[in-house]
């Protein structure tokens, strides 16, 4: 039987949603004839969700796998009821539908990354075999399905499992990043330090060229000291970007009062909305990837002090997304060599 192309017969809760949104989906593992099954090694939580799991559970692993199988029995998926968001998994292709068999490029036994939300994904997890807090990884014995309008990449042969799934799951950042900075723009990355912010360092650098600046905002020594090790900002400051007015002036300082044409949110917390916006000019753009935003703070912000700067909603799926992402670190061997240490 053959089901529909973005999974709508799986929905139970909120019949007529597609499954992203819906309350609840199906997460029985026998498949549709347009269907993928998917033996899961590994999930890789999104930054926001495994951070509000962590404060949740006070940091005890086994009250965030308590957590986290709650949410896939109440919700068919790793949908988080606080954060709305998911993130993604790596597994090996165990059954392929019949009737997509043969207009895809997979075969059963291939390993490959889902390059769509956790928060649509159905999902079965029969066992939580390791967490890695620093790394938002985690190791199951489970099973997930694929739609047919799924999005996936196959591991590249010159990475790590691991390091490719890190990479992978915030591949919309530095593929937005390449089609939004222009050459000599005045770029601003709040969250920096960390994964996502790093690639989109380096591509920032790349797009904006010697006639544009990067900088760097990181709320911790350490994630400004790793950008400093990288290279990759002519200015790094540290601050803290859920205090707009400070990091306005912060900027200001940084600008000569300019402000910058490009601010991107790579931070995985709550109200930092009003300082993307603030830093940045009228006429300028504020690229939102972080999961954590919120769309009500960063629309009645903006007008709330009178700033007629574009929003940009992080879309986490841009063409070539996955190839853009994997070879930041192909070209960046210090990028390469630092997520190796962090995810091997």
């Amino acid at each position: 039987m053959k089901g529909n192309k973005y999974g709508t017969h799986r929905v139970i809760k909120n019949e007529g949603d597609l499954p992203q949104p819906a309350e609840k989906i199906d997460n029985s593992m026998e498949i549709y004839d347009n269907e993928i099954l998917i033996d899961v090694k590994t999930l890789n939580i999104d930054s926001a969700s495994f951070t509000q799991i962590k404060k949740e559970a006070e940091g005890d692993k086994e009250k965030i796998a308590e957590i986290m199988q709650r949410i896939v029995k109440n919700r068919g998926k790793h949908h988080n009821p606080v954060t709305g968001s998911g993130g993604m998994l790596v597994g090996v292709v165990e059954e392929i539908g019949e009737d997509i068999a043969d207009d895809i490029d997979l075969e059963v036994g291939d390993e490959i990354a889902t390059l769509v939300s956790l928060s649509l994904t159905p999902l079965v997890i029969d066992e939580i075999l390791e967490i890695r807090e620093d790394t938002d990884q985690v190791d199951i014995k489970g099973k997930a399905i694929l739609f047919e309008s799924g999005i996936y990449a196959k591991l590249p042969d010159d990475m790590s499992r691991n390091l490719a799934l890190a990479i992978l799951d915030v591949a919309g950042a530095p593929a937005q990043t390449a089609k939004l900075v222009n050459p000599g723009d005045s770029v601003l990355i709040i969250g920096a330090g960390g994964k996502s912010g790093t690639l989109c360092l380096h591509e920032a650098q790349k797009r904006a060229g010697i006639s544009g600046e990067v900088i760097a905002l990181e709320y911790s020594e350490e994630g400004c000291e790793r950008v400093r090790k990288l290279g990759l900002a002519d200015k790094i400051i540290q601050g803290d970007a859920t205090k707009p007015t400070e990091v306005l002036t912060k900027i200001e300082e940084a600008t000569d009062g300019e402000l910058v044409d490009l601010t991107i949110n790579c931070v995985n917390i709550p109200n930092t909305e009003l300082s993307c916006v603030l830093a940045t000019k009228d006429s300028g753009k504020v690229y939102f990837f972080s999961m954590a935003t919120s769309f009500t703070a960063a629309a009645l912000g903006a007008e709330g002090v009178g700033k007629d700067t574009e929003m940009v909603i992080g879309n986490g799926y841009t063409k070539n997304h996955a190839e853009i992402a994997l070879q930041v670190v192909r070209e960046n061997k210090d990028i390469k060599e630092l997520f190796e240490k962090i995810y091997l």
